[in-house]
């Protein structure tokens, strides 16, 4: 399994590599559309390769992908922690029975109840 993931990731490489290669026009990235730059006095543009707009394109897809699940799955991931708080609770109480039911009994069928 881990030889598969290798191959994988090195197929992978491959092609971003070769993507990188076949794109290596330089293109033109303005920051601010041309009348919001006209009424801002300034007009930032950046001359790059191609490739960098793709991969940087994806890169923001990811990131704010990974953001959005982040913070769908946080009603989730409070649920999960009250639960933890809870069992945790359930447990404590559990040894505390047992302790009381054991209480003034012999040591040896304390041990050998608490453990079944």
């Amino acid at each position: 399994m881990r030889y598969i993931r290798y191959a994988s990731i090195a197929i992978f490489a491959v092609a971003l590599i070769l993507i990188a290669l076949a794109n290596r026009e330089f293109v033109t990235v303005k920051v601010l559309p041309g009348e919001i730059a006209r009424l801002a006095a300034m007009t930032p543009a950046y001359d790059v390769p191609l490739f960098v707009v793709m991969f940087g394109g994806v890169l923001a897809g990811l990131v704010l992908g990974f953001i959005w699940e982040w913070i769908r799955e946080a009603g989730e991931r409070a649920a999960a922690a009250r639960q933890a708080r809870e069992l945790q609770r359930l447990r404590a109480e559990l040894r505390r029975l047992k302790g009381e039911k054991h209480e003034g009994k012999d040591d040896v069928l304390a041990l050998l109840d608490e453990a079944s």
